[in-house]
């Protein structure tokens, strides 16, 4: 006999977010050794800016190295540490969070959690904030994974604030209290708001409005508000990023102990394989039972010693954030201009790692039926993984999110080629079935031998 965790289908990762993974993964595309292989589109993954931190590394070799002024502190490291975690790295990741948010916001590392990633941090609030069956309420879209990380072990229910394009995703009144009231007909109690800010999957901020107005329906609702701000140092074009604990002290809520925070450095350092994440609140009590909660799911001593090193280099974080910053505009800027020529068009982000991208027109129908063909057709012939916003609980057919910063310039070139490809046969193809078929086949195997062949030729250069 086996649990009802085991059994069941509640984790959450059957939705086409996880099997369009399951599809990349079993052909995925290599520049050269698999140049007709599914192109990672669904990941959130931040490469752009690895080189100034291997250039750090290099220019640092003691800290990988686990000495300190010339003497080794392994064993220090390897022995024993508890689950409050090492000061040095708690003070540098407080300064690091206060630099993202031009130092409006201060940080005290006794109220700081630390936890094995955002996953794990979110969970545990949940765990801290709610009893099986209690509800949270998410403005949707929402991050597909929270079905996973927010419910699955939990029994936490999620109830979507429903957003909608029309007005670019905005949070008002009517869609909180809206959520609010479905849920309590659903014989669910309230015991809070999470938001991811900026929006994952829009790649939007939330607006300073739309945290006063959240700030306010907590406080009436005597309900937990929790920001999600793991892509806050992403945040390259106005408006600036606004963290909820700015909104907070201008309205004097600074001390607000059902105010929580949630930040990673996955995301604005790039580094989700060191799974390196904390909470933030006032509330002793949560701080308690969370760094108690955390001994399952602790950062690694080694990991927590390079980073406190790394982030103690203001010159560094300083000049990373800026670069970073340009970086994700410029790549986001190719993204959107690659798919207008192809008469795509954008939600206008400033922050993240991806697209809010608008697919409707290509729609057999207005149903979402019609969203999971066109994705599965994407997917599978055009070969591009992207998420579509059935996933992400989307209530409008014919949006899908496509990231952007996992991959190289030249990848993200056979991406547009493939999608010009695909929407030029679409449109020159009135008729159906196989010629329909043959059309984008050929298309597509002349894209593949045009990019081989390009290589080939770059290849022949660098011999030269």
């Amino acid at each position: 006999m086996l649990s009802s965790k085991v059994i069941n289908e509640s984790h959450g990762q059957d939705s086409s977010y996880f099997l369009g993974w399951q599809e990349y993964e079993k052909n995925p595309f290599h520049e050269t050794l698999n140049p007709s292989g599914i192109v990672q589109m669904g990941l959130a993954e931040n490469q752009l800016s690895f080189d100034l931190i291997e250039s750090w590394l290099d220019d640092h070799p003691e800290v990988l190295g686990l000495k300190k002024n010339e003497e080794s502190v392994f064993k220090h490291l390897a022995l024993f540490q508890d689950y409050y975690g090492l000061p040095a790295f708690k003070d540098a990741m407080a300064k690091f969070m206060e630099k993202i948010r031009g130092s409006k916001v201060k940080f005290n590392t006794n109220k700081m959690v630390l936890t094995a990633g955002s996953t794990s941090a979110n969970e545990t609030l949940m765990f801290c904030l709610a009893n099986p069956g209690d509800a949270f309420l998410i403005p949707a879209p929402y991050y597909p994974g929270f079905d996973r990380d927010l419910k699955w072990r939990t029994g936490v229910e999620i109830v979507p604030i429903h957003c909608v394009s029309s007005n670019g995703y905005k949070i008002t009144k009517e869609a909180l209290e809206d959520a609010y009231q479905r849920a309590h007909k659903l014989n669910l109690k309230v015991k809070g708001v999470l938001i991811t800010n900026p929006s994952n999957p829009l790649g939007t901020s939330t607006t300073r409005a739309e945290l006063d107005l959240l700030l306010t329906f907590t406080s009436a609702k005597k309900i937990h508000m929790v920001s999600d701000e793991i892509y806050s140092g992403t945040v390259f074009d106005s408006p600036e990023f606004t963290s909820v604990l700015e909104v907070a002290k201008d309205k004097n809520m600074d001390f607000d102990d059902k105010i929580h925070v949630v930040y990673s450095l996955s995301k604005d350092l790039g580094l989700p394989g060191f799974r390196v994440g904390l909470i933030y609140s006032n509330n002793e009590k949560v701080v308690s039972a969370a760094t108690k909660m955390s001994s399952f799911g602790l950062i690694s001593s080694q990991t927590q010693h390079l980073l406190a090193n790394l982030l103690s280099d203001e010159r560094f974080t300083t000049k990373y954030l800026e670069e970073n910053r340009k970086r994700l505009r410029e790549r986001r800027d190719r993204l959107v201009s690659g798919l207008k020529k192809a008469g795509i068009g954008c939600l206008k982000s400033n922050g993240g790692l991806f697209c809010w991208v608008d697919l409707r027109h290509l729609l057999t129908s207005n149903t979402f039926e019609a969203e999971h063909s066109l994705w599965t057709k994407i997917v599978c012939e055009v070969g591009l993984n992207i998420s579509p916003g059935s996933s992400c609980h989307s209530d409008e057919p014919g949006w899908f999110r496509v990231c952007f910063a996992n991959m190289s310039d030249q990848t993200l070139e056979v991406a547009m080629d493939r999608v010009h490809g695909f929407v030029e046969a679409m449109v020159m193809n009135t008729n159906h079935g196989k010629q329909k078929r043959t059309m984008w086949d050929s298309r597509r195997r002349s894209l593949i031998n045009k990019w081989v062949s390009k290589l080939s030729s770059v290849q022949c250069e660098s011999e030269r």
